[in-house]
């Protein structure tokens, strides 16, 4: 009896630690909410919505995609990926999604997202950034990378690239 006590306390201790690890983990590499704002008129015939997460990895790669086409005529919203059941693909030109692989798979509302409109696939930019840089969703062409502070213009000039093809296709 004092045996199975003993292997029982050992567990017990086990995942306490292992839940303290959670809470740990989530409190020191959880995303941050994204205020959501826009950039020029939605009057512009073309239009840019960009789903991210905040942190400043993120922040840097969406600060560099605005900067670079706030002075066209394109009108861009920034906001946050859980807001993404609400938005209505239908409305943009382009679409970027930038998220964190958490978990082992994409945050939720980004995968159910890219499930329910397959149709739109060619006008959806997908950013995934994990810890080993290369998880994605599959059957999605992702760009996938560590969130590397100096690699931010890397990825920056990819989504432009990226973007252009799409912006300038008469197919929108």
């Amino acid at each position: 009896m004092k045996l199975f006590k003993k292997v029982v306390l050992i567990i017990l201790a086990v995942m306490i630690v292992f839940f303290l690890f959670l809470i740990w983990y989530q409190y020191n590499y959880s995303m941050d909410v994204v205020a959501p704002y826009e950039v020029n008129t939605p009057s512009f015939e073309k239009k840019l919505l960009i789903a991210t997460q905040g942190s400043d990895f993120k922040n840097k790669v969406t600060s560099g995609v605005v900067d670079h086409f706030k002075a066209d005529s394109v009108y861009i919203e920034v906001v946050d990926i859980s807001t993404l059941p609400t938005i209505d693909p239908r409305k943009y030109n382009a679409l970027v999604i930038m998220h964190t692989w958490e978990n082992w798979k994409p945050p939720l509302t980004v995968q159910t997202f890219i499930e329910e409109y397959p149709e739109y696939s060619n006008k959806i930019i997908v950013l995934t950034t994990s810890g080993e840089g290369s998880y994605k969703m599959e059957g999605v062409d992702a760009i996938t990378g560590e969130s590397i502070l100096a690699d931010a213009p890397l990825f920056v000039d990819t989504i432009i690239e990226r973007l252009n093809k799409i912006l300038i296709s008469k197919n929108n």
